[in-house]
């Protein structure tokens, strides 16, 4: 457990910390981490607002977690709730108060709020103490809800949040606060950019995006943890792939308006054209100033390559040299980059992309059943996908599962 001391000097470099987060989903889970590491709590969970609602976002658990094997996650189901005095969460997010609470099952029956015993029963877990505490921006407005749950004295045993525990943690709450707002914008930036091509094809939803990028860092986190990548990295390189698979088909602004929304197959030369916006994707992130700038372009450029050889655009030059948007035409001629030639992100990509083009419904179709998705992704080991990508996906499919429900098409 982190003493007083070691405390306040934590929350100094807190904020730096978390500034080097640039994901939204990837900093909800390095807050909550934070938080239960400051109080030594053994579960927590973050609540974002959505309107008059509170959307359940991210949990943790080290009990539940432990009767898992290694490499399993838990899987939690999505709900929201609404913003009123009925839960823990919904009194604090109406009041804008901290809740302080000893025993969840010692709530006295005069208060507005009450503890739903349901996923204690589900999952045979006790919840005792709670400190749920309001996240809050500079004009005071609630982003969300950060709970910590049962904290722990050095030998493990429950014990209560003290006045100086819950003290800390408002702190710790107005730091993770202004990290949060900021990953706001930026994923609303990013979801922008998303929307300028879904003007243009209607196949580049948010929803779709939020998936792609969900199911690529679950399969690299498999595939770095069998290399013994250090956690470091492995967490600073799942923030950038988030953001740099969601705009994997960006460059599709740059195709015409004639063959993006052609209700019909294209033709071979229109089909030529549309490889282009693999281009145009990389050239946007031409004169790059981050590590963000060169996953983006390498996803962009490389998730329609396939591990045969037969992808496209293969290995193209003075691309960086060329006028935005100039068209290049590929041929079908163009030479394909072939197995680990294909950067990794980008075969991570071109996995995530055709399973979830596969699992969803658009105007032009309807979505496959699982059974034939998940046979098409078997088959195309070794042809189409990375075949270590291709185990890595089965082995985790129950998250990549939780993910497609957590982020739905709208209807």
């Amino acid at each position: 457990m982190i003493s007083e001391g070691e405390q306040l000097h934590a929350l100094r470099e807190l904020g730096i910390e978390l500034s080097r987060v640039q994901d939204l989903d990837m900093l909800m889970e390095k807050i909550l981490s934070e938080a239960r590491r400051f109080v030594n709590a053994d579960a927590g969970s973050i609540y974002i607002r959505d309107g008059d609602v509170l959307y359940f976002s991210y949990t943790q658990n080290d009990t539940l977690q432990q009767r898992l094997d290694k490499n399993e996650k838990l899987i939690y189901s999505n709900f929201t709730l609404p913003i009123n005095t009925k839960s823990i969460a919904g009194y604090v997010a109406s009041t804008g108060m901290v809740l302080n609470i000893e025993d969840a099952y010692g709530i006295p029956s005069t208060a507005s709020y009450h503890f739903d015993p349901n996923f204690d029963d589900k999952c045979l877990y006790r919840t005792g103490s709670m400190l749920t505490l309001p996240l809050k921006t500079a004009k005071n407005e609630i982003l969300g809800i950060l709970q910590v749950i049962n904290a722990k004295d050095d030998a493990r045993n429950n014990i209560p949040f003290s006045i100086h525990t819950e003290e800390i943690m408002l702190h710790f709450a107005s730091i993770a606060s202004v990290a949060l707002e900021r990953a706001q914008m930026t994923r609303a930036l990013l979801l922008r950019m998303i929307r300028m091509a879904e003007m243009r094809d209607p196949k580049e939803t948010g929803a779709h995006v939020n998936r792609v990028g969900g199911y690529a860092v679950e399969i690299y986190e498999q595939w770095a943890k069998k290399r013994g990548i250090p956690k470091e990295r492995i967490d600073k390189d799942r923030d950038i792939l988030r953001m740099a698979a969601m705009l994997h088909d960006v460059g599709k602004v740059g195709i015409s308006d004639l063959i993006l929304k052609k209700p019909g197959r294209f033709t071979d030369e229109e089909f030529e054209i549309m490889k282009q916006h693999t281009l145009f994707g990389a050239q946007l992130f031409d004169n790059r100033k981050s590590d963000f700038d060169d996953a983006a372009a390498e996803v962009a450029l490389n998730h329609h390559e396939r591990w045969d050889g037969k992808g496209y655009p293969g290995y193209i030059t003075g691309l960086t040299d060329m006028p935005l948007g100039e068209n290049l035409y590929l041929g079908k001629s163009s030479i394909g980059k072939a197995g680990e030639d294909i950067p990794l992100y980008g075969r991570i990509v071109a996995l995530a992309d055709v399973y979830d083009a596969l699992s969803s419904a658009r105007v032009y179709k309807n979505a496959w059943d699982e059974e034939d998705v998940l046979d098409t992704i078997s088959r195309e080991s070794g042809r189409h996908f990375d075949p270590e990508l291709v185990e890595i996906f089965f082995s985790i499919l129950d998250i990549l599962r939780s993910i497609q429900k957590r982020f739905q098409d709208k209807t």
